[in-house]
Parts: C-alpha cells; structure tokens; sequence
C-alpha cells in the first residue's frame, strides 16, 4: 500500500483507537474525497442540516429496530455501502426484520443510513 491510497478499513473502535481487523485497497483510489464527491456525499459541515433526501428503495422501518450484527457479515454490509457511498465511518451495521441491513453511517452530513440488501446489495440511501 502505498501513501495516499483509498483504502477501506474494517475494524473495532474503542474511545480513540481503531483495530482493524481488515484492510482493502480500492483501486483507482484518489483518497476516497473524489469518489465521495461523485456519489453526491455531503461532507459532514457543523451547523449545516442534513438534507432529507433519498436514493433508491428505502424499507419501512423505525430508526432504532433491528439487531447489531457484527463479523463477517457486518464487514460485507459496510463493503457494499462504501462501494457505492464511500467516505464516512460506519460504526453500526443493524439487521432489520427482513432480513436486510442498515448501515449506519456518521462523520458525514449525508447519506446518513444505507441500506443492504441479504445478498449484500445496495438498496438505497437517505
């Protein structure tokens, strides 16, 4: 890897240190600040709202239901999620009733939750 590689990295965080359990290279990566820009993220600006929009198919659910999971299927949610919506920290990934997950991603005015399909496709965004 060399300096100034996108790269994804999954992992732990415990007040202010990040175990990472697994490291990706994203090829043709400028940093990640390009990629985030194409996708239409907004960076996280303090006192800016965060717009209420979305993309794509977003299930009927209440924020806050589901199940944390966490492994080997988190890691694939939250690689689904940055592929599509890279930048940000995702510091959840819950399980909803039906099977599907929701990504929760912070550090970035939106999008604020993607979500997965079972097969670890993205659905859509808000």
């Amino acid at each position: 890897m060399k300096k100034g590689a996108s790269v994804l990295v999954l992992g732990t965080v415990d007040s202010a240190t990040i175990t990472a359990a697994q490291v990706i290279v994203q090829r043709g990566g400028d940093g990640g600040a390009a990629a985030a820009k194409a996708a239409g993220v907004i960076p996280f600006q303090q006192g800016t709202p965060s717009p209420s929009k979305s993309v794509g198919q977003i299930p009927d659910y209440t924020e806050g239901e589901g199940t944390i999971v966490s492994g080997t299927t988190a890691y694939k949610a939250v690689k689904a999620a940055q592929a599509i919506v890279p930048g940000g920290i995702n510091d959840r990934v819950v399980q909803l009733s039906d099977g599907e997950y929701e990504v929760h991603n912070i550090s970035v005015n939106w999008p604020h939750h993607v979500f997965v399909s079972k097969n670890f496709k993205v659905l859509g965004y808000e």
